[in-house]
């Protein structure tokens, strides 16, 4: 059915990629395989695990008779990434870089070369789905709930949904370990990669001190203005952050219970007056929120889902589906009401909006 037809897969060193890849070669597609570079400060880092990543792609390409590509793209990054990345973080917001390299990097950079060198799709090891329904593309989220990556698709427009494909959309992460095994992929029990992509596993903290310069201030407990600590900068810390504080405070007592022993967490930050505000108990009601304000708005279909329509959303990519309503929605911003109080909604995150499967889009948590 689709012999003849190009289609560039993204191969990072993964056995996810390396499935599609192979899933894509049976089912007739002539297959090629590209290997993106996005960052390349600190190569020789322990945690830089980039060259490593290579060889294992060619190893999976050379198993597959696939020829492979290597692109550089580590300056489309910084300016289209990383730049954003720092600028948030700097004015005390949390992003999600994920969220942004897909459009910008693995959707766009990415999709423009194969477009260029004659192929008509690409795709990735992501699980997700696309499909078209009455004349438009949606985003679907995956058959595997535990590893579904739709949240960090929902920026995706029509015209690169178009040209994807996501074969692993049906799949769950133990059938895909199985099919590596049985094509003789020698990633097929390899570590899946955690932490930024760019970033890795190494400590974030110690990174982005890298980047962004210490600058101390007060931490104090928002019930009270009591002074309780120092920090060495805002932009360190993230609200609902528990771990890291060093001003006492032990997990334990019962929920509500707000006493001396009971764990801290960062309730809000003043970048202004550079100030921490922690406060005391998982349960707080400063950590609790039942409504949400979202701008830098995407839909998926290129334009707003219904006001006052019972949808799901969630404001982290590891939570569970919350019901809400979008309350209000225009050109740039929107406000969202949940059923139930979300806990620690942080600035600079994404909620994203789903009708069952279906992810509807989202924007950036204000």
């Amino acid at each position: 059915m689709n012999k003849g037809n190009t289609v560039v897969v993204g191969l990072s060193g993964g056995v996810d990629s390396s499935v599609a890849a192979w899933l894509l070669k049976q089912q007739g597609w002539h297959v090629v395989g590209l290997f993106m570079k996005n960052w390349e400060d600190d190569d020789g880092d322990e945690y830089c695990a980039s060259r490593q990543d290579l060889i294992d792609v060619i190893s999976v390409a050379d198993t597959l008779g696939i020829e492979v590509e290597v692109l550089n793209f580590a300056s489309e990054y910084k300016e289209r990434v990383f730049a954003h990345f720092l600028k948030e973080y700097q004015a005390g917001r949390t992003p999600n870089p994920d969220v942004l390299c897909n459009p910008e990097i693995k959707f766009s950079a990415f999709l423009e070369y194969a477009l260029e060198i004659g192929a008509q799709r690409i795709a990735t090891g992501h699980y997700a789905g696309v499909r078209e329904f009455q004349g438009a593309w949606q985003l679907l989220k995956a058959e595997d709930g535990t590893k579904d990556q739709s949240y960090f698709l929902y920026r995706l427009n029509q015209q690169q949904l178009a040209k994807t494909l996501f074969p692993l959309a049906g799949l769950y992460k133990r059938d895909v370990r199985k099919i590596a095994e049985a094509a003789g992929l020698h990633v097929a029990l390899k570590k899946d990669s955690t932490g930024i992509c760019f970033i890795g596993e190494r400590p974030f903290k110690d990174f982005l001190m890298r980047y962004l310069p210490k600058s101390q201030g007060e931490i104090r407990c928002l019930d009270d203005d009591r002074v309780l600590g120092e920090h060495d900068g805002v932009a360190y810390h993230t609200i609902g952050q528990r771990k890291g504080l060093h001003i006492g405070g032990v997990r334990g007592g019962k929920t509500g219970d707000h006493g001396d022993h009971d764990a801290w967490f960062v309730a809000r930050k003043d970048v202004a007056e550079n100030i921490l505000y922690v406060v005391q108990g998982h349960d707080h009601p400063a950590l609790l929120a039942d409504e949400v304000s979202a701008w830098d708005l995407s839909w998926v279909a290129g334009e707003a889902p219904h006001t006052h329509w019972v949808y799901t959303a969630k404001t982290r990519y590891r939570q569970a589906d919350a019901a809400c309503e979008i309350e209000r929605v225009g050109a740039d911003a929107c406000l969202i009401r949940f059923a139930e109080p979300q806990w620690a909604i942080t600035p600079g995150q994404s909620v994203v909006v789903y009708e069952s499967r279906v992810c509807l889009g989202g924007g950036v948590i204000a």
